[in-house]
């Protein structure tokens, strides 16, 4: 792409729709309520002319604590606008976490909602770099916290700072997993990167779309789908502050009527459990629906697509590369296939030596591409083990066909050897949930005798009871499936899955690691 030396983002996404003339039509849907892109530019330019009277200078970081909504999206252009750094944040968290992200980013402005104050005011005190907290919500000032409407001035066109495409933007959490969160450092140009090659290229999105996310604008996923990729060719985005459970999003989908639809595979699963949607609900407006986070069992793509009558894309992406870099096409999506790599974007498969893996055969993922992020904030070694020259290593192992596509196996991190044999969860995975009594599940290694096995923790469908006898038949269904060494030797019944707030089941916390 050719973007220029000095370029912000923050006032493209917004600029872009009033040169093109349509300053008219609808940017955002949210509760009840449409802002068109006049409406966003004028609220962005106040909260842009906010954040200057408080004194952000270039390169400080914003912090946001908040659900999804308008003032949200409005921030995070604005802080870009500036010149300074955007700083989304999961608002599902404990204190501790939200200490941690305010010492780490240094931020001097902190901008929450009502819904957020009882899990941030007790860390407020001890913040060393916060100089100001705006609260949306809040009627009127209480001691150092001011509300954020009451923070804005009248609407007026902010000038935007004269920023270079390649200087830090915005950061994003990693989903923490398996430790603290580390910060992506992503620049001005990536987003472009990631509309032009997956937005354009791979959904063909364009100003006729609406798009619905579930997995919110804190994350890299939900913030591409529902804002950059929608704001990048005029189309509009539907915003919903409330948790994704099945029957919010069927809700959002009837009354927001989407196109596009992003969920994650638990979603899906959940969805698909809801007996009568079709006489509840409308889904007639969708004309494709998306998949990240985890793998796609292949079962509960078939699932959908015959009850519903629309593909599944399943991809893989990183908050590192910011958005998918391997994809299905619309129109040639398989079962259990996660597609090619995203035009722009080169994907190799290589053995713990370096060298190229055949077709065939398993080993770890790594990619090069234009929106990959500058570093890790404060993490050199990290920085250095993971973002290689051009190249980021994924953590995840993956095998190619010999027709090019590629097929999730696990990551790195969840593999295991039995009898001197890999063991690959997501295939295990992906034959248990063929049985029609299981919901979800997730496989990990237990010693046993010296050795390690395969240990399957499996949530039913709602109506159905764990015993021996379905344990036993469980096993027989996987046996059918899979090799014999990848048959769990125990399964156990659980209520629900630890996972991250973006839908990562947390496998570490069932192999007894926290």
């Amino acid at each position: 792409m050719d973007i220029p030396q000095r370029f912000n983002i923050g006032k493209e996404l917004v600029d872009r729709n009033l040169r093109d003339g349509r300053g008219a039509r609808p940017a955002i849907w949210s509760a009840g309520k449409t802002l068109s892109y006049d409406d966003l530019a004028a609220l962005v330019d106040q909260t842009a002319a906010a954040f200057v009277r408080l004194g952000v200078q270039p390169e400080q970081r914003v912090l946001f604590v908040m659900p999804d909504s308008p003032e949200l999206a409005a921030c995070y252009l604005a802080a870009m606008m500036i010149g300074a750094v955007a700083v989304p944040c999961n608002p599902l968290l404990r204190p501790a976490d939200y200490a941690y992200f305010l010492e780490e980013s240094r931020a001097r402005v902190l901008v929450t909602a009502v819904a957020c104050l009882e899990k941030l005011e007790s860390v407020l005190p001890a913040q060393r770099h916060l100089k100001h907290v705006l609260v949306l919500g809040l009627a009127s000032a209480r001691g150092s916290l001011q509300g954020f409407h009451q923070a804005l001035a009248p609407p007026q066109r902010i000038e935007a700072a004269d920023t270079s495409r390649d200087e830090a933007a915005f950061w994003l959490w990693t989903s923490g997993s398996t430790g603290r969160p580390k910060a992506a450092v992503h620049t001005h140009q990536d987003w472009p990167h990631c509309c032009e090659l997956y937005g354009k290229g791979i959904l063909g999105i364009s100003a006729q779309d609406r798009c619905f996310s579930a997995s919110k604008l804190f994350h890299a996923y939900g913030l591409g789908n529902a804002l950059a990729f929608p704001f990048w060719v005029g189309a509009s985005t539907v915003l919903s502050a409330e948790k994704p459970s099945a029957d919010v999003v069927y809700r959002a989908i009837t009354e927001g009527k989407p196109s596009l639809f992003f969920g994650v595979p638990t979603l899906y699963a959940s969805m698909l459990q809801v007996s009568d949607v079709e006489q509840r609900f409308d889904l007639k407006t969708l004309r494709l629906c998306i998949s990240a986070g985890e793998t796609l069992p292949g079962e509960l793509f078939s699932r959908w697509k015959t009850r519903f009558g629309t593909e599944i894309l399943d991809g893989i992406g990183s908050t590192e590369v910011l958005h998918i870099y391997v994809s299905p096409r619309a129109g040639h999506a398989k079962p259990g296939s996660t597609g090619l790599p995203v035009d722009g974007y080169e994907v190799r498969i290589i053995d713990e030596h370096g060298a190229p893996v055949a077709p065939g055969g398993t080993g770890d993922l790594i990619v090069r591409g234009p929106s990959t992020a500058l570093s890790y904030w404060n993490r050199r070694e990290q920085t250095r083990g993971k973002m290689r020259g051009d190249w980021f290593f994924s953590g995840d192992k993956f095998r190619q066909t010999e027709d090019g596509e590629f097929h999730y196996v696990g990551r790195s991190d969840d593999m295991f050897k039995t009898g001197g044999e890999w063991i690959s969860p997501a295939d295990v995975e992906s034959a248990l949930v063929g049985h029609p009594a299981v919901l979800e599940c997730a496989v990990v290694p237990k010693q046993s005798e010296g050795l390690l096995r395969p240990q399957a923790h499996v949530v039913l469908v709602q109506g159905r009871e764990g015993s021996e006898a379905l344990a036993d038949e469980l096993r027989q269904h996987v046996r059918g499936r899979c090799p014999g060494y990848m048959v769990p030797r125990e399964i156990l019944f659980i209520a629900e899955l630890p996972k991250t707030a973006t839908g990562k089941i947390q496998r570490y916390v069932l192999r007894g690691e926290g």
